[in-house]
């Protein structure tokens, strides 16, 4: 049996009139509108106005102290009227939280996709950070949560004497904040990087952080499905982007973070180590995916550029290791390596030795991905461990 219980349309809070929609709907009572037509001005498909709420404009049983709205006012609104994105229903006005959150997050993914950008990460961050402020503040406004600063009762004003809003990361701070753990994670990862890269110069960093990015993206759109509803989720907006490139093992060491600034990678380093394992794997703070070349049996599996794998099943297994093992990789200080050597059955093998063999291989070579420097610190990967034993088993001995 299906059950459609879900699917339901439930009635949206926030169907309510703002103070310049008030004074709108008196300026068009005092021109002898009918109340009924008057609603008719006010519902759209994202909110439903009750007659009822004009009746009490009219009456004068509330609002009394909102002034009507000058002619020029009603003129201006009149012939903007519906002034609706046809494609959302979304009023241009009225839902301009949600609308400005939209084209935000939209901007950002064509941002990044776009062709000849260098610093597309930067970017991204920085309007995929104003997408989610909008969308939290919308969600705030709808749920009746007043989101300005104050101090000691007083709304906090900026130097021009506009109220002042949250921030993202006070609207992840409140304690009704609705995203999941792995979506604050996300969003906390991304704005510590846009500190850092603030007012400084820096190298591309796209690649370093692309799991997070795509996580954002995917995060962003289910939230504003799950707060508002399934009619504004941006998949139709956003297709499949198409690239030039695969990948061998030099690009695929590149991608490692090898190149990434060290302010950068310092900051990326502390904040995974503040992080579980489970918070680190959770798709929501980084979504990886593995692009394997296929070749199908079937012609028209043949030309599916993506396939989707049932979970649990034994190809998801094997597509997990892969992302385990090439994202995120553990990264070992020389003396590890050789406490790991001494373990593994060589108890001979000293910081000397070691030294003597990777400059024997010449394995700090940019592409060869042993191992990756972070604020002049270098750090060994577990395939460099790998290639000592390797070495060590056939006999290597100091030249």
């Amino acid at each position: 049996m299906i059950n459609f219980e879900n699917d339901m349309v439930k009635r949206r809070r926030g169907n309510t009139l703002e103070k310049w929609e008030i004074a709108t709907v008196k300026a068009m009572l005092a021109k002898k509108y009918v109340p009924q037509d008057i609603q008719a001005y006010f519902s759209r498909p994202t909110r439903s106005i009750n007659h009822a709420r004009i009746s009490e404009i009219r009456d004068g049983t509330k609002h009394k102290g909102i002034k009507v709205a000058t002619e020029a006012e009603l003129d201006s609104f009149l012939k903007a009227w519906p002034d609706i994105d046809p494609v959302t229903g979304l009023h241009i006005q009225g839902d301009e939280l949600l609308v400005k959150a939209r084209e935000a997050m939209i901007a950002a993914v064509h941002t990044f996709n776009s062709a000849g950008l260098h610093f597309k990460a930067e970017l991204f961050i920085v309007t995929s950070v104003i997408a989610w402020t909008y969308l939290l503040h919308a969600y705030y406004k709808r749920e009746g949560v007043d989101y300005r600063y104050k101090k000691g009762g007083a709304i906090q004003k900026t130097p021009s004497g506009a109220d002042k809003y949250w921030e993202l990361g006070q609207c992840l701070a409140h304690g009704k904040c609705p995203l999941e753990k792995g979506v604050i994670n996300n969003l906390k990862f991304l704005t510590g990087i846009r500190h850092e890269i603030e007012h400084r110069s820096t190298n591309r960093i796209d690649d370093a952080l692309s799991a997070k990015l795509q996580a954002c993206c995917i995060n962003f759109n289910d939230a504003i499905k799950k707060l508002f509803g399934k009619e504004f989720a941006l998949e139709k907006r956003l297709p499949i982007a198409l690239q030039f490139v695969t990948f061998d093992g030099a690009q695929r060491a590149s991608l490692t973070g090898a190149d990434l600034p060290p302010h950068i990678a310092t900051a990326m380093d502390n904040f995974h180590n503040g992080l579980t394992e489970d918070e680190q794997k959770d798709p929501k703070f980084r979504y990886c995916v593995a692009f394997v070349p296929k070749v199908s049996g079937k012609a028209s599996k043949a030309d599916l550029a993506v396939e989707f794998i049932k979970p649990g099943s034994p190809q998801a297994e094997t597509v997990e290791r892969v992302l385990l093992k090439e994202t995120e990789r553990p990264k070992y200080l020389p003396s590890q390596i050789v406490k790991k050597a001494k373990a593994a059955g060589y108890p001979a093998f000293n910081m000397h030795d070691h030294t003597l063999l990777w400059k024997q291989l010449d394995a700090r070579k940019a592409g060869k991905g042993y191992g990756v420097m972070i604020a002049k610190t270098w750090y060994w990967y577990e395939n460099w461990f790998e290639k000592v034993i390797e070495k060590l088993a056939e006999g290597w001995k100091q030249p």
